[in-house]
C-alpha cells in the first residue's frame, strides 16, 4: 500500500510523508514502518514483541525503543494518549490503531485540452495576462523585499528558548535502574529538541554532566542555556514514577514541577507531556 488514509491523515509510504490539509510532516524510516505495521493490523492489539520483530528486525533494542517511538508517532499525529483517536495503549499487551484505515487509489489525470481549443479561446487571455504580469513585477519585487526584512525581525523576536536537561537520578529501592533512567533522560532531550519554540543541547552534551553533581547554575553555564530540567525516576514493579522540575538558571526559581505515576509502557507519553508543558509555558523568549 503506497498511499493510505489513516483518520484525517494521508500517508505516502513512498516518500515517507504525512499530510492533512496544509500540514506536511516527514516521517523517519523507523517511524513510518511502525505506522504501517499498526495500520496493517488496524483494530488488532499488536504486542511489543511483534513490533520489535517486525519494525526493529535485525536490531537489538529494548522495549523502551518501542515506547518512545509510539510516543513520537502520537505526537506527529496530534494524538492525545489520555483521549486517543489514533493509537490506544492496551496495558500489558501492546498497542491498537483505532483510526479508520483506507487504501487510496492513484488519481486519474484529467484529459488535456485540445491545442485547437487552446489557440482560439486562450491566446487573447494569455496576451492580456502577460501585460498585467509585467506591470506587477516591480511592485512584487519591492513587496517581497519588505516581507523578507519583516520576517527577519520576527525571527529574531521569536528566537527559541534554550532549555537543558540534567541527567535524572535513580530513586528505585535497589538503585539498579540506571539504563532505564538514562533512557528517560535521552528521550526527554529528544522530545524537547523537537519543539520548534525550544532549543535543547544534545543527549551527549547532557551526559557530560552525569555524576558531577553540578548545580543548576553551573549546569546551565556549561550547556549555555537559560533554563534547566532535573528530576528522578523510581521504578516499582510494572509502574514507574517520574518527577520533573523546570528552573530558571539565573535566579534559581522553580518555574514548574510535576510528578507522574504511570505504567512502564507509558514512559514515552510522560516524556512527551513534560516537553509539551515546557514548550507551552516558556514559548519563544528572546535574548536567552
Amino acid at each position: 500500500m503506497d498511499k493510505l488514509r489513516i483518520g484525517d491523515w494521508l500517508v505516502d509510504a513512498v516518500v515517507g510523508r504525512l499530510t492533512r490539509g496544509e500540514e506536511n510532516v516527514r516521517l523517519e524510516a523507523r517511524t513510518l514502518r511502525l505506522l504501517l505495521d499498526l495500520a496493517e493490523h488496524a483494530g488488532e492489539v499488536v504486542s511489543i514483541d511483534d513490533l520489535l520483530d517486525r519494525v526493529w528486525s535485525g536490531v537489538t533494542v529494548t522495549p523502551d525503543s518501542v515506547y518512545q517511538a509510539v510516543a513520537a508517532l502520537r505526537r506527529l499525529l496530534g494524538d492525545d494518549p489520555k483521549a486517543p483517536v489514533y493509537i490506544v495503549t492496551v496495558p500489558r499487551l501492546g498497542y491498537r490503531l483505532i483510526a479508520p484505515v483506507t487504501a487510496m487509489p492513484d488519481k486519474i489525470p484529467a484529459s488535456p485540452a485540445k491545442p485547437e481549443i487552446l489557440r482560439h479561446h486562450f491566446l487573447p487571455v494569455i496576451a492580456g495576462s502577460v501585460f498585467v504580469a509585467f506591470s506587477l513585477v516591480c511592485g512584487v519585487a519591492i513587496y517581497e523585499q519588505s516581507v523578507r526584512v519583516h520576517a527577519t525581525h520576527l525571527a529574531k523576536a521569536a528566537e527559541p528558548t534554550t532549555v537543558g536537561v540534567l541527567p535524572f537520578f535513580d530513586f528505585s529501592d535497589a538503585m539498579d535502574q540506571e539504563p532505564l533512567v538514562d533512557a528517560v533522560t535521552e528521550g526527554l532531550c529528544d522530545q524537547l529538541s523537537s519543539r520548534a519554540t525550544l532549543r535543547t543541547p544534545s543527549f551527549r552534551s547532557t551526559f557530560q554532566l552525569k555524576g558531577k553533581h553540578a548545580s543548576i547554575a553551573q549546569a546551565a553555564k556549561i550547556l549555555h542555556v537559560a533554563y534547566m530540567i532535573d528530576g528522578a525516576v523510581r521504578k516499582h514493579g510494572s509502574e514507574v514514577k517520574i518527577t520533573a522540575r523546570l528552573t530558571r538558571a539565573n535566579t534559581g526559581f522553580v518555574v514548574w514541577a510535576r510528578a507522574y505515576k504511570r505504567p512502564l509502557a507509558e514512559i514515552g507519553d510522560v516524556q512527551n507531556d513534560i516537553a509539551d508543558h515546557v514548550a507551552r509555558l516558556l514559548g519563544p523568549q528572546p535574548n536567552n
